[in-house]
């Protein structure tokens, strides 16, 4: 470090995997300090590495993923120590919309098996056409008009995947009763919604999951539910492995009721399968996507660390408010109960100490406040602020 720069640096991240450069161009080294061996840091960012038995550090104010998922991080347990968990939600949509359609196109015109058969073909030419033209009737398949697609979840992947299977000239069904406006304003009209997961497996000939893993959507496709599906279905799996009952899956192929199953997660009892297409977790992995999420993660990183903003996270609800000229911002995460904004603007009135602005939002059991005042905030001031019962943090910013 030159000589002058650590007293300008600000902010110290740990890095616990390889993030891509143009993420971290996003933060000006000037006034961050990042790398995989900084002590005491106030961030961490991560894409896949475990977070469960990490002892977290005192310092730490927020976590960032590189990615949607947040299986790896201790979400509730950060929760509880009003440290805000960052994710990128929809960086990555595009890769793995492109490669759930390719893997619907996979399993559809069978080209796994086809293209082992046609590697083991051997001898002259002559021989090789032969043989070609007498087995090729064994990997028939069909096509995308007209057949039907439900798509489960209908977040940033859902609907791409559902507005591109349109455009292909499928019927889709899409279910997602938390939907937001957002994502409503995105999918196409002629998605057709679904009155039920049960409705939506009944009416499909393919099911796409791109829902996240909890308690709700483990073994969301189930044995009952893939009985309820036409003879002949495809499940496309490129959300998490634990959503699909694996043995439902493996009996409906064996029995016959099940044509095929594409995931992105293979394990012993899948990977030899002849009806299954398991891939090595490559939903994310372009450059593009690595890229994009690197970039997302970092700029709402930087944004909370430097104005106390909330996006895109997980575990607290979105604040965003802009500051005022000249005043001294407090960011506070708090648990949801009442009075607690009352009881901080008594603290700050105590200290004749004028609100310029204050934001206060709620989200289950946790809430997020920022406050603007119009003069400097002590540090005995903030201490008696920690000191309120229910507050779990609280920062100058």
């Amino acid at each position: 470090m030159a000589e002058g720069t650590e007293r300008r640096v600000r902010h110290r991240i740990l890095t616990l995997n390889n993030l891509s450069a143009r993420g971290l161009e996003r933060l000006p080294r000037e006034r961050y300090e990042v790398g995989a061996e900084v002590a005491e840091p106030q961030a961490i960012l991560v894409r896949s590495a475990d977070m469960h038995s990490m002892q977290l550090p005192r310092t730490l104010l927020a976590v960032g993923r590189a990615g949607a998922g947040v299986n790896n991080i201790p979400v509730a347990a950060l929760a509880r120590r009003g440290i805000p968990v960052f994710n990128a939600p929809g960086a990555n949509a595009n890769a793995v919309k492109e490669l759930v359609l390719a893997g619907l196109l996979l399993a559809a015109r069978n080209i796994c098996p086809a293209w082992a058969f046609a590697r083991s073909l051997s001898g002259e030419d002559a021989a090789i056409d032969e043989a070609v033209e007498a087995g090729k009737k064994k990997f028939v398949g069909f096509e995308l008009p007209g057949r039907t697609l439900g798509v489960v979840g209908l977040g940033a992947v859902g609907v791409e995947v559902a507005n591109s299977a349109l455009a292909l000239g499928m019927k889709v069904l899409g279910y997602d009763p938390q939907i937001t406006v957002q994502r409503a304003w995105q999918l196409s009209s002629s998605v057709e919604q679904a009155l039920s997961l049960d409705d939506l497996f009944a009416r499909a000939d393919v099911v796409s999951v791109h829902v996240p893993l909890n308690a709700e959507t483990r073994g969301l496709v189930s044995e009952q539910r893939l009985k309820l599906m036409r003879k002949g279905g495809l499940i496309l799996n490129f959300a998490r492995a634990p959503i699909v009952d694996e043995q439902a899956v493996i009996a409906a192929l064996d029995a016959g009721r099940l044509r095929g199953y594409v995931c992105d997660f293979p394990s012993n009892a899948l990977k030899d399968h002849p009806r299954v297409v398991a891939l090595p977790h490559l939903g994310a992995s372009t450059q593009e996507a690595e890229e994009n999420c690197a970039i997302m993660v970092a700029d709402t990183l930087r944004e909370f660390l430097e104005n106390g903003n909330v996006r895109n996270c997980v575990n607290y609800p979105e604040a965003v408010l802009p500051r005022v000229a000249g005043a001294t911002r407090l960011a506070i995460a708090n648990s949801n109960v009442p009075n607690m904004v009352g009881q901080i603007s008594t603290c700050l009135a105590s200290a004749r100490l004028n609100i310029a602005d204050l934001l206060n939002k709620s989200r289950g059991e946790y809430a997020y406040t920022l406050i603007d005042t119009d003069g400097a905030v002590s540090e005995d001031l903030l201490g008696t602020i920690r000191r309120i019962e229910g507050v779990l943090s609280a920062r100058l910013v």
